[in-house]
């Protein structure tokens, strides 16, 4: 598999692979363990494309390859053609609470395979283009004829937007307003209606007025605009949208306030998910187990803790993908190990001697070094990928490649530093000092 990879895709993941965060393509080439769900996965992303929504719940522990599972859908999901947005939820950034701040970060983080974040504004334009092009087909329009053409873009715009003007009239008032200002070569204004229609707030007033809205969107309204953009989305060819909130299990942390109107807020979208309102939508939250089955999480909620609630005191082996939550089994050494191997394998087919690579790190040495990595990590191999995977890379396979004479049995001892790791590893770490290899 790695023979047929594009060298510009294997730096990506390497180069991501180094600074120790989870890389933003190439998942596929790194996937351990989620084969079970992908048959799910496949059969939800195509029903969003055709018009359903979906919801799903990662669980799992820090380290567990949660962020991870988030991408890969979403890698897939771009595949396929959707477009997809990963939020961050955070106490001062984006509060769940107040939905019109994951609005702004969605649209800020929105992406397509055609075009990295943010794509809000291309997939604008590509709208407008494909009504052009529709506008076109209906009708013996020159197009060379900008004011017929203009007038038709117009009426089929009001076509397309009717049903959406009764729930989001703000949103289509705003779509109006930004072509009117293309159309009339006033930069400016569209930059500032395209600002507001992504949420941002201080928009310029004049702007405002040339879209006929007044003030910034707000809680309420961010459902609808999240409606309309998915209209738009689809519209402009892309079938759907994933909307991954991650590291919801922060809401443990805020006021008890401010941690029932987030809990709510959850709640708002999954009922709206279920009645239809998100055509497209596939919801994604990822979480911790004590987030979902905590006293401070979704149990201060119980209608939240109804939709949610899933049964994991069987084995593992049968859990169920297609269940509201998913549990991730995290890593043991046999993984890591299985990990290891792939990226040994992506490295090896970009350097000028792959067999010297395979041969020195071959897959005893990959389990000698994932043994030393979770000793020095209190043998919480939860916790380890992340770790392992940087010292291989960037300490180990790095320099095979550039050292001819560099062997790692030999000449690498792993060291674990405290300011390389995060604060889960950092407690797991039992003793900071070198570890022999």
């Amino acid at each position: 598999m790695t023979g047929a990879v594009s060298p510009a895709r294997r730096r990506s993941v390497l180069a991501a692979l180094r600074r120790g965060t989870v890389p933003d393509n190439g998942l596929d080439l790194l996937a351990v363990g989620l084969d079970r769900l992908a048959p799910t996965v496949t059969a939800e992303l195509a029903a969003c494309r055709g018009g359903a929504a979906a919801f799903t719940a990662i669980r799992g522990e820090y380290g567990s390859g949660k962020t991870f599972a988030a991408r890969w859908i979403g890698e897939r999901a771009k595949a396929a053609g959707m477009a997809v947005a990963e939020v961050q939820i955070s106490e001062t950034e984006t509060p769940l609470h107040r939905l019109e701040t994951v609005y702004r970060r969605l649209c800020e983080r929105l992406g397509t395979a055609s075009d990295p974040p943010s794509a809000f504004r291309p997939v604008l334009d590509g709208w407008l283009y494909a009504l052009e092009e529709d506008a076109l087909a209906e009708g013996d329009i020159d197009a060379d004829d900008a004011e017929a053409l203009g007038g038709a873009v117009d009426a089929l715009l009001e076509r397309r937007l009717a049903d959406l003007h009764r729930t989001a009239p703000g949103f289509t008032a705003g779509l109006r307003g930004y072509r009117r200002a293309l159309a009339a070569g006033d930069a400016g204004t569209a930059d500032g209606i395209v600002a507001w229609l992504a949420g941002q707030p201080h928009v310029a007033a004049a702007a405002r007025r040339a879209a006929g809205v007044r003030g910034d969107i707000d809680h309420f309204l961010a459902l609808g605009f999240l409606q309309g953009l998915l209209t738009v989305l689809r519209d402009a060819g892309h079938p759907g949208l994933v909307l991954v909130l991650d590291e919801v299990e922060t809401l443990q942390r805020v006021r008890s306030d401010a941690r029932a109107k987030a809990l709510n807020a959850l709640r708002q979208l999954l009922d709206e998910i279920d009645g239809g309102r998100f055509p497209g939508l596939y919801l994604l939250i990822t979480g911790t187990p004590a987030f979902f089955d905590g006293r401070q999480g979704i149990a201060l909620l119980p209608p939240l803790q109804q939709r949610l609630h899933t049964d994991f005191s069987t084995d593992p082996r049968f859990d169920n993908p297609r269940a509201p939550q998913v549990r991730l089994p995290g890593f043991d050494l046999d993984r890591l190990v299985e990990l290891g191997t792939k990226v040994r394998d992506l490295h090896a087919a970009g350097a000028p001697d792959p067999l010297r690579i395979h041969r020195v790190v071959d897959d005893e040495y990959l389990a000698l070094l994932a043994r030393a990595v979770t000793g020095g990590l209190g043998g919480r191999v939860g916790v380890a990928p992340r770790l392992f995977l940087r010292k291989l890379v960037g300490e180990v396979l790095d320099r095979v490649e550039q050292f001819a004479d560099f062997d790692p049995r030999r000449d690498y001892a792993l060291t674990v530093a405290d300011t390389e790791l995060t604060d889960v590893e950092r407690r797991a770490l039992t003793d900071p000092d070198d570890v022999a290899l």
